[in-house]
């Protein structure tokens, strides 16, 4: 095809783009006239992204805290990319669906191992200084990772195991909510009183986190797995890729977190030991207290027994 014929064709296909949606051709490529040349910079919004960096102190190494768990919230947002892909996907393969799934598992991956920069990337001491300046927050209070845990499995498989027996899939989701195990690192439930954290948290994102549940109640990666005929899902490469990634965020990546937060926080010797927030987060982090397993069916009747203390995969 010479050059003039492969322009001509190219010319065609998007007269035939812009006629679909009732637009003119020749506008658009006016438009093109004006238009300036992308550069990387423009593309990826350079300027804006290294300007959200805002210390608190003067201390050095709380840059490196500050852009640390920004990049975990990119990180988390390409997860939650991810996830809506399977979900929505109308009568989704085999192989499409294992892709997604590692690339899930790759992007926690990185996390887990990124947390070395936490671990050795900062000076305790001054870390123990800036962090004071940070309560009530805490990245407790990511809603992203909320919203993943949403996506991936069944409300059930969130509710604090002290209550699920009082949960089944007619309970309403605001009783659902009050019930999800994260509850428990901020609401005394004889009580019912919430620490600040936890309230605040609420108030920001609860509305978000009731639709975003309701949302995906029969759309979530358990649910597509359950949704599939019987023969693939009991694909061997599926199931791996599935176990895979509940093995990978709730104890790899979990024990990882609450390693790094006992280096600083238990063994560095200052500071009183208390997380930033207020919660217990010795127990609320490990992975043995929390329960919290997305696909608990394709795990044997050891391996859930044994959830959070040994190496099961």
């Amino acid at each position: 095809m010479t050059s003039t014929n492969s322009s001509a064709a190219i010319l065609n296909e998007i007269d035939l783009k812009y006629n679909a949606i009732n637009q003119k051709t020749e506008t658009q490529l006016e438009g093109l006239l004006w238009s300036k040349p992308i550069t990387y910079w423009d593309y990826i919004q350079t300027d804006a992204l290294l300007s959200l960096q805002t210390q608190r102190t003067t201390l050095p190494d709380e840059m490196v805290f500050i852009m640390y768990h920004q990049v975990n919230e990119l990180i988390f947002k390409m997860i939650l990319w991810e996830m809506r892909q399977i979900s929505y996907c109308q009568d989704i393969q085999i192989d499409f669906f294992t892709e997604r799934l590692l690339r899930i598992s790759r992007y926690f991956d990185m996390l887990t191992t990124s947390f070395e920069i936490m671990e050795n990337g900062m000076e305790v001491e001054q870390y123990m200084k800036f962090r004071t300046t940070l309560t009530p927050a805490s990245g407790f209070q990511s809603a992203q990772y909320r919203l993943i845990e949403f996506c991936a499995t069944d409300l059930i498989n969130l509710i604090d195991h002290r209550f699920r027996s009082s949960i089944d899939r007619d309970t309403s989701f605001e009783y659902a909510f009050e019930h999800l195990y994260w509850q428990a690192a901020g609401k005394d439930y004889k009580t019912r009183e919430k620490s600040f954290l936890l309230e605040e948290f609420e108030r920001k994102y609860k509305k978000v986190f009731l639709s975003h549940m309701q949302e995906y109640n029969t759309i979530n990666i358990w649910q597509k797995f359950k949704q599939l005929p019987i023969e693939e899902q009991n694909n061997s490469e599926l199931i791996q890729a599935m176990r895979h990634l509940d093995y990978t965020v709730n104890i790899t990546w979990v024990m990882q977190h609450l390693n790094v937060a006992i280096k600083y926080i238990d063994q560095s010797g200052l500071g009183d030991g208390e997380a930033t927030g207020g919660s217990d987060w010795k127990k609320y982090m490990h992975p043995k207290y929390q329960r919290r397993i997305f696909f608990p069916e394709l795990w044997s009747a050891d391996e859930l027994a044994n959830w959070g203390e040994t190496k099961i995969i």
